[in-house]
């Protein structure tokens, strides 16, 4: 990125509630790591904001739009994802039935 240009300090995109959000969610993560040059692993932050994303879409009811979230940071980013649904993600140590 041009010197002249101001890196945003974070940003946040609704992302659609469905399996289509995850290369989205990864194109995304990659972009915002090559314009500010990172020294961050970009390929374990692609990863990571998919399984991320995916787990989103896949354990949260309705088709409320996931929220992405992602801050800057000079040696790389820092990733959140939210949704909406308001029930907790259950036991997460056992597989899920079925």
């Amino acid at each position: 990125m041009p010197p002249d240009v101001p890196v945003p300090a974070s940003w946040r995109i609704a992302l659609p509630h469905s399996t289509a959000a995850v290369p989205i969610a990864r194109a995304l993560i990659r972009t915002a790591l090559s314009d500010i040059d990172a020294p961050a692993d970009s390929d374990t932050a692609e990863l990571l904001t998919a399984e991320l994303v995916a787990n989103a879409v896949e354990h949260t009811l309705g088709g409320e739009p996931i929220e992405l979230v992602v801050e800057l940071l000079p040696t790389g980013c820092q990733v959140e994802v939210h949704d909406r649904d308001p029930a907790p993600p259950g036991d997460l140590s056992r597989p899920q039935p079925g």
